[in-house]
């Protein structure tokens, strides 16, 4: 998982609440076995129109916002279905910082363990950037996570707290399984201390 320290990125607005999962990557989608590939159904429904064409009246296809890295978003992002797809889709298509109100739980878990990283702010602050944006202000936004303070170019700053542990997986670029493999010394050494008739049990009963 590549680590986050300081992003600087373009930033996109998607000033919607409640975006679920299904809305973020369409479950005709979800047919591969792999993390990668989903980028380029994200937004699906919103993003083409009926006959798979480029909807210009959607946030996100306005020349301004490609290839951003970093999305400004409504309350309670990634509601719906537990789907981790959606993560995948978001990092998949460059996204690396996500900055909304409040999230759904497991899409906000699912986030850090995906090398995501999802800033929450009041949404007060929230609107105040959405406003930035419109009127041509904020066009990029660096966010640094080992100060945990959002900046941009005129001026705006922001400070987020995040949990201690999450914040160090993302800083050091630690999923799951790296974490575990920390470990892989003493997990080789408990395996090797393993009596014999201990593992003949284990094999006999699967």
């Amino acid at each position: 998982m590549e680590p986050i320290r300081q992003h600087t990125g373009k930033v996109a607005p998607l000033d919607r609440a409640n975006v679920d999962t299904d809305q973020i990557i369409p479950k005709q989608f979800l047919k591969r076995i792999e993390r990668t590939g989903f980028g380029q159904f994200l937004f699906y429904n919103w993003r083409f129109d009926k006959d798979g064409n480029p909807d210009p009246t959607f946030e996100l296809n306005q020349p301004q916002y490609q290839d951003a890295s970093i999305l400004v978003t409504g309350p309670n992002f990634g509601c719906g279905s537990s789907r981790e797809h959606a993560p995948w889709a978001l990092l998949d298509d460059g996204y690396r910082v996500i900055i909304a109100s409040s999230y759904a739980d497991i899409f906000y878990n699912n986030c850090f363990k995906n090398g995501i990283l999802p800033v929450i702010l009041p949404e007060e602050t929230v609107n105040n950037l959405l406003s930035r944006m419109e009127a041509g202000y904020t066009h990029n936004l660096t966010v640094d996570l080992e100060q945990c303070v959002i900046t941009d170019q005129a001026g705006f700053k922001a400070g987020f707290e995040v949990d201690p542990y999450r914040r160090h997986c993302l800083l050091n670029g630690l999923d799951d399984i790296a974490i575990t493999l920390q470990k892989e010394e003493q997990i080789e050494m408990y395996e090797r201390d393993r009596p014999d008739w201990y593992k003949t049990a284990v094999e006999k009963k699967y």
